[in-house]
């Protein structure tokens, strides 16, 4: 397979895709009163090409493909849709849910988007990632976070420019954060059912093209990204992107055929009578085993990395990059993703994370990604806060205070310890509901998770009780204390260290409303100051001791609140008041306590 999608060389503009199946593909080009002109291709091999004189920078082309209509068989070709490159790096406009992207034989020209040719893009001077393992990862929906911001000049509320702001970087270097982890910010397209609704995705996990920056959030496209990047290293901060390649956004066999789909299904797993195979939960499971897929995969990290600057990436629903062809339905730690990222060079010293769940057989993979790997560690967010709710004894909480040995092994911490994340409730309302309030998604409050390890504090929802919001208060405290004084990397939603709520919804990825954006004028600010003081705690120690964080600490003596020892009973008692943690190790010359009485935990 050579180079494929859209480039400048040799003063000529050359375009490739890989299409095994169809029978004929043109390049379609848009001028400037959108007349379309269309130029039939040259197969070679399993790909086609065409190669037009000149500089087309700037030019804006789709793809059509003829070829048999028999989805029952794998074959979805219909010359009469649009087609996005799978390889584009910039759309001319967002993507649009509409019948027609499931209707054979009519056309879709009028509402998808146009990949637009890149001129030269520019190498960014490579660098070691601006990530230190056991710091604070920031993660951050570009549009809902900040949207209302007072001090962010609102043409660029909502994009990835906004990023870039003074008064947003100050924020982000009070809390010492070490990186920011952006919510997918590449072209999506809005689920079936939510136009109707009158709801549209607000998180972006629904990619239809891989590399190609969504034009709603980054209008800039690829240099207001790099820009950002840039702007974000310079006050020493990375930057990780959320991506998606478990799936695309062409959904069941009821959606759309918008690329992949029309030129290689193949991409998509199928069971052995054909039908798709559904490992996320969203309709389809791009296949690993298939090699057009990896390479895809490779060149959008290669991407944001060579021309934009990134530090590393989180991969939503991971599981699926290890899974089918060859190596079985499982999970196969050493599939072959693994090995080709670690040899590209552009990836080799990346930030690597793992989502180490989906759906699909061997779905819960915690613990199994590879040794450079992080992962997302759901266990330390429900220990924690089944231990404030009175649900789980000291023993899960110091193991998981400790770094989750039981799960990652002896070897260099890899967790990525986290109370709270985009999916599920923030950590507010984590104490002021016991139960989801999800009715705004037009389910009927069926969907999201029903057993979240949540508690009220005794009134469900807001409450002016001062007894009620002082005890909330010191729940968050002692969460928060908890989270900053664990070994591992840990993670914070933005909006999280001061009080942000989505009133009671845990599934918010539909709530591009006041919902889901956070609110800069309510900021509870004696919270906010706490945060910052655990985290300029943290950053002390990390400073003062390298890896402080980031590796299982030797043995220390673990004792009473008294300073009596512990005995083997007293690690699952529910009465015990307290404990608290004397480090023995010079090198990471730290303790905590933890007073379950007065609600408290942290450095100590």
């Amino acid at each position: 397979m050579g180079l494929l999608g859209a480039w400048m060389q040799d003063g000529a503009t050359h375009f490739a895709l890989r299409a095994p199946l169809a029978r004929a593909v043109w390049l379609c080009l848009f001028d400037a009163d959108d007349a379309e002109t269309r130029l039939p291709m040259v197969r070679e091999g399993d790909d086609w090409r065409i190669t037009l004189p000149g500089d087309h920078a700037g030019a804006r082309y789709g793809y059509r493909a003829d070829g048999d209509w028999a989805p029952d068989q794998g074959r979805w070709f219909d010359a009469a849709k649009l087609l996005v490159d799978p390889y584009a790096v910039e759309l001319d406009r967002r993507f649009e849910q509409a019948p027609a992207l499931a209707q054979h034989g009519v056309d879709t020209a009028a509402i998808v988007p146009r990949a637009i040719v890149p001129g030269a893009l520019p190498l960014v001077e490579p660098a070691p990632p601006m990530f230190t393992r056991g710091g604070l990862i920031y993660e951050v929906n570009v549009r809902g976070f900040t949207l209302l911001h007072p001090d962010v000049p609102e043409p660029i509320r909502g994009t990835v420019a906004a990023l870039a702001h003074p008064s947003v970087i100050a924020h982000l270097r009070r809390l010492h954060v070490s990186a920011v982890q952006l919510l997918p910010i590449v072209a999506w397209l809005d689920e079936r059912h939510l136009p109707p609704l009158g709801l549209r995705n607000a998180w972006g996990y629904n990619p239809v093209a891989m590399m190609a920056l969504d034009p709603g959030l980054c209008p800039g496209g690829v240099a207001e990204l790099r820009e950002a990047v840039a702007a974000l290293h310079g006050a020493g901060i990375g930057v990780l992107l959320d991506l998606v390649f478990n799936h695309t956004g062409e959904s069941d066999i009821y959606g759309g055929v918008l690329s992949l789909r029309g030129l290689d299904n193949a991409a998509y797993a199928h069971a052995a009578d054909g039908s798709l195979i559904n490992d996320t939960g969203c309709g389809n499971t791009l296949d690993f085993a298939q090699g057009a897929v990896r390479a895809l995969t490779v060149a959008a990290l290669r991407h944001f990395v060579a021309h934009c600057g990134v530090d590393g990436f989180r991969f939503d629903l991971a599981p699926v990059l290890a899974r089918g062809g060859q190596y079985g339905p499982g999970f196969d730690p050493a599939a072959p993703i693994f090995a080709e990222i670690a040899a590209d060079p552009f990836l080799a010293d990346r930030v690597m994370i793992a989502e180490p769940w989906d759906i699909g057989p061997g779905g819960y993979q915690l613990g199994h990604f590879p040794p450079h790997w992080l992962e997302w560690n759901d266990v330390f967010r429900d220990d924690v806060r089944r231990f404030w709710q009175g649900a789980a004894g000291f023993g899960a909480l110091a193991t998981r205070l400790a770094g989750s040995a039981d799960i990652f092994g002896e070897q260099a911490c890899r967790s990525v310890n986290f109370l709270a994340a985009h999916d599920g409730f923030t950590l507010a309302d984590t104490v002021a509901y016991e139960q989801r309030h999800n009715h705004a998604n037009g389910e009927n409050n069926r969907d999201g998770h029903h057993a979240n390890h949540s508690w009220n504090c005794g009134v469900e929802g807001p409450s002016d009780d001062p007894q009620v919001m002082a005890a909330r208060a010191r729940d968050v405290r002692a969460l928060l204390g908890c989270l900053f004084a664990s070994t591992g990397t840990i993670m914070l939603t933005a909006g999280d260290e001061f009080g942000r709520t989505q009133r009671g919804n845990n599934n918010a990825y539909c709530q591009d409303s006041p919902i889901g954006w956070v609110d800069w004028a309510g900021r509870d600010l004696v919270l906010e100051g706490h945060v910052a003081g655990l985290s300029a705690w943290r950053a002390g120690i990390m400073a003062a001791h390298p890896g402080a964080f980031a590796q299982f600490p030797r043995a220390g003596v673990w004792q009473q609140m008294s300073g009596a020892p512990l005995g083997p009973g007293d690690w699952g008692n529910p009465d015990l008041p307290g404990l608290r943690y004397l480090s023995q190790d010079a090198e990471r010359p730290l303790g905590f306590v933890v007073d379950r009485l007065a609600r408290r935990a942290g450095p100590g």
